[in-house]
């Protein structure tokens, strides 16, 4: 039995159901071998799992799965005498390793666990598993507190229907008198809040004398899981500062650039042609699709994965380009003379005090008296323009964000059990809790756009500061959307002001 400060959790289950592969995830490292057949692992490994600045140790082993478990279970009642520790440790050995394998991870469990994690796969569904039962008399007859998770889920779940496979399996483990709770988490797709769970269904039943040395153990996990949490966010924040503040410079058009300008108004422009303008739209995008992938890789490095980001894909940005141009007078007299001189309902390059490529409609009722090219000559003189810029526009940034949130969630979840880092679709849940999210963070958001709007590369620092603790925000509420039972660690994040 472990000692006051040292506590051990057994994990067991049927074999090939992916204990190893789970192991792999809670640890954070590769251990074990893991093989698509029965019975690779033979021995119980102990292995850290979390170690606090006292000193406390919560171990994690690595069991043999069970095999015959009906016989297992008889087995287990003779190990009191002599014949049964002849078969168990002698003749079984060498004429059935897979039998005695099972036997050494119930003496481990004996021997060493405080709380046994019994992982099941729920691919199966708990009606399927007809070895269940006998197992479930194997733990009962051992006697130690049992935490079922369920492994194998498939892809994350919408909360209510985690919650209600949860309580299948609740109801067909009813009869083990040994098991204390049900939980998800999935090798392949948990996410780190819910090992917070599991920590505190440990907590629960263990001996109230006990848990004092637990509790430091739990924040430890804690002040690991918020420092990697917060560091991922201070990644992202980089991300989207980088983004707001770029900018590109046109190169000076000479005339069959100004020509081909006007072709694009009035539709005629050839196929291939690229100005200035797309050159830089161009290299705008570019740059930001090498940060998205930079950081991608700097968050599955933080998480303790291997693999690179690939393939990301930036749709329809080119329609969300903000310009601080010095608008061709020219460009907008043939403008207004399309439009007879009238401004209603023209599709304007003006937002927002800046210019917009696809942007919004001018309402004429303000600025009909005006020429189209007089408009043009005002916002050159109010801005002090002399070169044209393209920067992103708060649109793009507000998408930035979105995404930068649904990435977190998709390298937060990515279990080290599942093998290198690869992107997959996320599960259409998630972009609608991630849309709530931003509905309610939205307007924080806007504000800090609009108060680092124009700001130069000096005040970069303070714009990533308010964007972390933005997202600090924003991801923690989303991941109580998505676990609303969980336990998030927090801790007093900087202010938005």
């Amino acid at each position: 039995m472990s000692s006051s400060g040292t506590f051990a959790l057994s994990l067991i289950s049927h074999t090939n159901v992916g204990k190893t592969t789970l192991a792999r995830t809670l640890l954070g490292r590769d251990i074990g071998e893991v093989r698509d057949e029965a019975h690779v692992t033979l021995e119980a490994e102990r292995h850290t799992m979390i170690e606090s600045p006292a000193g406390d140790r919560l171990q994690l082993w690595d069991t043999p799965g069970f095999g015959d478990s009906v016989r297992l279970a008889k087995r287990l009642a003779q190990a009191g005498n002599p014949i049964g520790w002849f078969l168990t440790e002698v003749w079984d050995r060498f004429r059935d390793r897979a039998f005695w394998s099972s036997q050494r991870a119930v003496r481990n469990i004996v021997e060493q666990a405080d709380v046994v994690l019994y992982l099941v796969s729920a691919a199966e569904g708990p009606h399927d598993a007809g070895y269940l039962d006998a197992e479930l008399k194997v733990m009962d007859l051992i006697g130690k507190p049992v935490i079922v998770l369920l492994n194998q889920l498939g892809p994350p779940h919408a909360p209510a229907d985690e919650a209600a496979e949860i309580a299948r399996w609740q109801e067909r483990l009813r009869g083990g008198s040994s098991v204390r709770e049900v939980l998800a988490l999935d090798a392949f797709a948990r996410c780190w809040v819910q090992e917070g769970r599991l920590l505190d269904a440990v907590a629960a039943v263990l001996p109230a004398e006990r848990r004092v040395a637990f509790d430091r153990l739990r924040e430890a996990w804690a002040q690991r899981g918020r420092a990697t949490w917060h560091a991922a966010m201070g990644v992202l924040a980089e991300r989207l500062a980088r983004a707001s503040l770029d900018q590109e410079t046109l190169a000076a058009a000479d005339w069959t650039d100004r020509l081909s300008s006007v072709g694009a108004v009035l539709g005629l422009r050839r196929d291939g042609a690229h100005t200035p303008r797309d050159i830089a739209m161009r290299t705008l995008a570019e740059r930001l699709d090498a940060d998205i992938r930079r950081s991608t890789d700097r968050l599955i490095r933080l998480h303790g994965l291997e693999g690179h980001a690939t393939e990301v894909v930036l749709t329809r940005l080119a329609e969300h380009f903000a310009v601080n141009e010095a608008v061709d007078e020219g460009k907008a007299a043939i403008w207004g003379g399309l439009v007879a001189g009238a401004l209603a309902g023209l599709k304007a390059d003006i937002v927002s005090g800046g210019l917009t490529m696809g942007g919004g409609l001018l309402a004429g009722g303000v600025l009909g008296a005006l020429s189209a090219a007089g408009v043009a000559r005002g916002v050159n003189v109010m801005r002090g323009v002399d070169v044209t810029t393209l920067h992103w526009e708060d649109k793009v940034l507000d998408g930035l964000a979105r995404s930068a949130l649904l990435g977190y969630l998709a390298v937060a979840h990515y279990g080290r059990g599942r093998g290198d880092w690869a992107e997959s679709e996320h599960p259409a849940f998630w972009g609608e809790a991630v849309d709530a999210v931003m509905a309610d963070h939205g307007a924080a958001l806007q504000g800090i756009w609009a108060r680092h709007r124009g700001a130069g590369s000096s005040r970069s620092a303070e714009l990533t500061q308010a964007l972390q603790a933005w997202l600090i925000d924003a991801s923690g509420a989303l991941l109580l959307r998505l676990y609303p039972t969980a336990r998030l660690p927090r801790q007093p994040t900087p202010s938005l002001d």
